[in-house]
């Protein structure tokens, strides 16, 4: 009698391409996953489908130039990746910057935070179904459009300020929607945490979905909400102070889980507390000019031009970008939408930046997502990767 061996099947898993141009990756980037039913075994992240070569473009450009580099980045907030760029040239060349514009910088800096966290946290709602409350809270971010457009005449790629302060100081229309918001925007964001917060389809979404603990996100290299969600209080702002931070009162709101639950919490905390930035820097805004005395960078008034040979130079070198900066190595870092902007910049001398790094936190953090939902449905890896606000401009850099 023959034996009779037994058949062994193999486990089959199947493979998902999730991206580059799905639309609920919210960006254009790949996850390549191995899926055992509709639970993930394994993820490889692919990365570099809009990627523009900025860094290598930055060495070919003047430095007032780059500033619309910085614009396409994080374009959820686009203004702080401008003034962050704007104070590493500050630092380079040595600029005093006037407190009133530093705290104009801060006002609209946070105005733009809290555009970044409505787009992320309207986003993790949609992808549980909640549909009506991006709806609702889109309109807030609208009204913060409008007072960049007042301010510098764009709403999303900004180019807003200048090395050295702003391009010219806040019109009256300005202060009056600036005001606007501060009284209109708590009742709206109110509503939402009412809609979601507590919410049980939300909850049973969200809970122990996608978490990272503190020690894993230290070693990856975590920053800014998707840090302090996992119970790490590291804000640039408090750590390193810039633009007269150190002027305000404020809190770090930090969770415990690391999840997605947390980090929709840390999002929402920290539009309450910039609100809170905000409404100090209107009420104690200093006297003052709007920029510092730098002629290399900013252009004589248009009437000077016409008539006067001097400002007619000066405009020339500045449109033409000839002004030379000193030679040095510098890195500055500000607290962006997604934590820790920094740019590492080395100057020869010449008319351009010898070398210019971005440190995006994006590109940073990414890393860290096929270990976050590695065992985790299918369903849920979307909500993790909304919740942690991968921007595809910022992360391809």
């Amino acid at each position: 009698m023959n034996d009779i061996q037994p058949i062994i099947e193999e486990k089959q898993y199947s493979t998902l391409n999730l991206g580059p141009t799905h639309p609920a990756t919210h960006g254009i980037f790949q996850n390549i996953l191995t899926l055992d039913g509709e639970y993930i075994v394994n993820a490889v992240p692919t990365i570099g489908y809009i990627h523009r070569a900025f860094e290598k473009l930055a060495e070919r450009r003047p430095f007032n130039q780059i500033t619309t580099l910085t614009d396409r980045m994080n374009y959820c907030s686009s203004p702080i990746n401008n003034m962050g760029w704007h104070m590493t040239v500050e630092k380079l060349v040595g600029a005093e910057i006037p407190k009133r514009a530093q705290y104009m910088r801060v006002i609209i800096m946070e105005l733009s935070r809290i555009a970044d966290h409505i787009v992320c946290d309207t986003v993790i709602a949609v992808d549980t179904g909640a549909m009506s409350g991006f709806l609702h809270l889109f309109q807030c971010r609208e009204w913060i459009y409008d007072i960049f457009e007042r301010i510098c005449g764009a709403r999303l790629t900004t180019n807003i300020g200048r090395i050295g302060g702003l391009e010219r100081d806040f019109s009256p229309e300005v202060w009056d929607r600036i005001h606007n918001f501060i009284k209109e925007f708590p009742p709206k964001l109110a509503e939402f945490q009412r809609l979601m917060d507590r919410n049980r389809i939300f909850m049973d979404r969200t809970i122990n979905v996608g978490g990272i603990s503190a020690e894993n996100a230290l070693e990856y290299g975590f920053t800014g909400p998707n840090l302090r969600a996992a119970g790490v209080d590291y804000d640039v702002r408090v750590a390193q102070p810039y633009s007269s931070y150190e002027d305000f009162e404020f809190d770090i709101p930090v969770g415990t889980n690391g999840d997605t639950f947390d980090r929709y919490m840390v999002r929402i905390e920290e539009m309450w507390q910039s609100l809170r930035i905000i409404e100090q820097a209107v009420k104690n805004i200093p006297d003052g000019s709007f920029h510092a005395d730098l002629p290399e960078f900013y252009l004589p008034e248009k009437q000077d031009v016409y008539s006067k040979m001097e400002a007619l130079i000066y405009h020339f070198k500045v449109v033409m970008g000839e002004t030379d900066i000193p030679k040095g190595e510098v890195y500055h870092c500000v607290e962006g939408g997604n934590g820790e902007l920094g740019f590492y910049l080395i100057s020869d001398g010449g008319r351009q930046p010898f070398r210019l790094h971005f440190r995006r936190p994006c590109f940073i953090y990414y890393q860290a997502y096929p270990e976050m939902i590695k065992g985790a449905m299918l369903s849920d890896a979307i909500l993790t990767m909304s919740s942690m606000n991968v921007i595809a401009g910022e992360l391809d850099a």
